[in-house]
């Protein structure tokens, strides 16, 4: 209030003679103070003195319903926790945590095991810095984590099988047999007693056979019998049987030469019974007369001889893993089967290091240099930087997702199908793959059998391009795999092919079976939850390293400190 009347005391002041001015504003100043002054005394004691009335509260408008949280204060907190998983705002936060990168403590520790090494002993590292103006000492860093390149390679083992025809001969072998027939009638058709010994149902085959049959002329008798003029389809047949009839008498007994023949197969025996051998063909070697004379009696056949052939094979241990079993640096992966049971045929697959690759180029990290210039001299510090090619890397594989996108399928890094075909323990080989530089002159090895296809094949699995998926066997002979098909899934670009054989582990989600793997790419879900930091990339860290090369450092230092002592030596002379 003071604050307030001070100003207005002022400016009437100025209007008004100094000697009176003084003393009125003062005294005016006084009263009004000690007039607020008992206002405020009197609305204090009104309220010390008046009962507590909730209305008389500002914006209080009863019994608040957080009271109850007084007497169970963890009644909050268990109610917060029952609402959070509803809440909006809160598994917004959650989410956010569950997609944050996990690292594991050793792969943490990995990271910086350079970095601890050098703190453990910097001076090794860093020391040795002349103020004289020259090169500071440059130290290797211990070696990093990176893996070189690698393969899968392949070798077989097993069995080969020589093939080779063997024939066998078959003859036909007739006899005669003399036995007696017994002729008999009987009567068929509808109406005839079944009881009757002349029901033909009695004279069944095949121990009697029709011979001959007449229809019976309506109202005329039959051996002596007469049937009735309605007696429909009423006939007689004469049978031959070559037994009795019981009950029944023939009205002829006769006697006939019968032929019986058989083939004559024990020379072939052996080779039915030999599961090494299949049979192929049957072929007629005599059927020249075809009418011959069996005691006494003229028999005609189409073929009286055969000749039986059959496929045998002849199986040989054999395999050519002597050189992957002594190369440095290949481990046996798996064995796979190439053919049915038995097995006789097996492929083996190694891990491989790509041969004859570039030395990895050593990290150094060097002291500061000195240059003094006219008595001042400024230090640069020279500081290594190994987090530039995972940066690289990380940007180009989201280029190459969007590059790769397919809008129809909703899927990234889709490859293509592509198959190689060799023989097994065979010399030629069309995809040997990137662990072997591509033979010079296609046109000598599409002469000797691969395709173009082949070819292409094995010149981008040869850039890295392209996944080993399997084997399977295209040809074999009783369980013996003649003939191999290599899958590959090949893609866009190296980086490509990386993410999908490390993706895929991460994934859980293995190559389907060789025969029917058709290269599918991830879909969204899937490429969301790989984990790109825990993917080692140093296979490609080369090629972008070498696309952002820039000048030596320490080369174009040198240069720069020759360049400003041959300025001053000139200056001086």
């Amino acid at each position: 209030m003071k604050r307030l009347l001070l100003p207005l005391l002022c400016l009437a002041c100025a209007c008004l003679p100094t000697s009176v001015s003084a003393q009125t504003t003062t005294d005016a100043a006084k009263a009004d103070g000690k007039a607020f002054g008992r206002d405020q005394a009197a609305a204090a004691q009104s309220a010390a003195t008046t009962d507590p009335d909730a209305n008389r509260v500002p914006n209080f408008g009863g019994v608040p319903s957080q009271s109850g949280y007084f007497d169970d204060p963890d009644r909050m907190a268990r109610e917060a926790a029952s609402q959070a998983t509803a809440n909006t705002g809160y598994r917004t936060m959650r989410d956010s945590m569950d997609r944050r990168a996990q690292f594991a403590p050793q792969d943490l520790d990995a990271v910086v095991a350079r970095s601890n090494v050098i703190n453990d002993d910097p001076l090794s590292y860093t020391s040795g810095m002349s103020i004289s103006g020259s090169q500071g000492r440059c130290v290797p860093l211990p070696p990093g984590s990176g893996t070189a390149a690698r393969y899968m390679a392949t070798c077989n083992v097993g069995y080969t099988a020589t093939q080779e025809t063997r024939t066998c001969p078959m003859t036909l072998n007739a006899t005669i047999e003399q036995r007696q027939v017994y002729g008999y009638y009987c009567v068929g058709g509808s109406g005839v007693d079944p009881a009757s010994i002349y029901n033909c149902n009695h004279y069944p085959a095949p121990k009697c056979t029709v011979t001959q049959s007449y229809p019976i002329n309506l109202c005329d008798p039959y051996l002596g019998i007469y049937w009735g003029c309605n007696s429909g389809d009423l006939r007689v047949d004469l049978v031959s049987c070559t037994e009795p009839v019981d009950g029944a008498t023939p009205y002829s007994v006769t006697g006939e030469n019968v032929v019986t023949t058989s083939r004559d197969e024990s020379q072939c025996a052996g080779l039915a019974a030999d599961s090494s051998c299949q049979q192929d063909t049957e072929t007629c070697t005599d059927s020249d007369p075809v009418t011959r004379i069996v005691d006494g009696i003229a028999v005609t056949q189409p073929c009286w001889a055969w000749a039986r052939s059959y496929t045998c094979a002849q199986f040989t241990e054999a395999q050519d893993c002597q050189t992957l079993e002594n190369t440095s640096g290949c481990s046996l992966v798996r064995e796979d089967c190439l053919s049915g049971e038995p097995c006789r045929t097996w492929e083996r697959v190694y891990d491989c290091p790509v041969p004859d690759q570039p030395a990895n180029t050593s990290q150094f990290i060097c002291d500061g240099d000195v240059y003094c210039i006219d008595g001042s001299c400024e230090t640069i510090e020279r500081e290594a930087n190994d987090e530039f090619k995972d940066a690289v890397v990380a940007l180009n594989a989201m280029d190459q997702a969007r590059r790769e996108f397919d809008p129809d399928t909703l899927t990234l890094f889709k490859g293509t199908r592509n198959t190689c075909s060799s023989k097994v323990f065979g010399v030629l080989n069309c995809c040997k793959g990137k662990g072997f530089p591509l033979i010079p002159g296609i046109q000598l090895l599409v002469a000797l059998g691969c395709s173009r296809e082949e070819m292409l094949l094995h010149q981008r699995d040869a850039q890295g391009l392209c996944a080993y998926v399997g084997t399977y066997c295209s040809d074999s002979f009783l369980g013996v795999c003649l003939t191999k098909k290599k899958v590959y899934c090949c893609f866009e670009s190296k980086l490509s092919r990386i993410l999908q054989e490390q993706g895929r582990q991460q994934l859980n989600k293995p190559w389907g079976k060789p025969k029917t793997e058709q290269c599918l790419g991830f879909t969204i879900d899937e490429f969301s939850r790989l984990d790109l930091s825990k993917m080692d990339f140093s296979e490609v860290y080369a090629e972008f390293t070498d696309a952002a090369r820039l000048p030596d450092e320490l080369q174009a230092a040198t240069e720069i400190q020759q360049k400003i002592e041959d300025y001053y030596a000139r200056a001086s002379q």
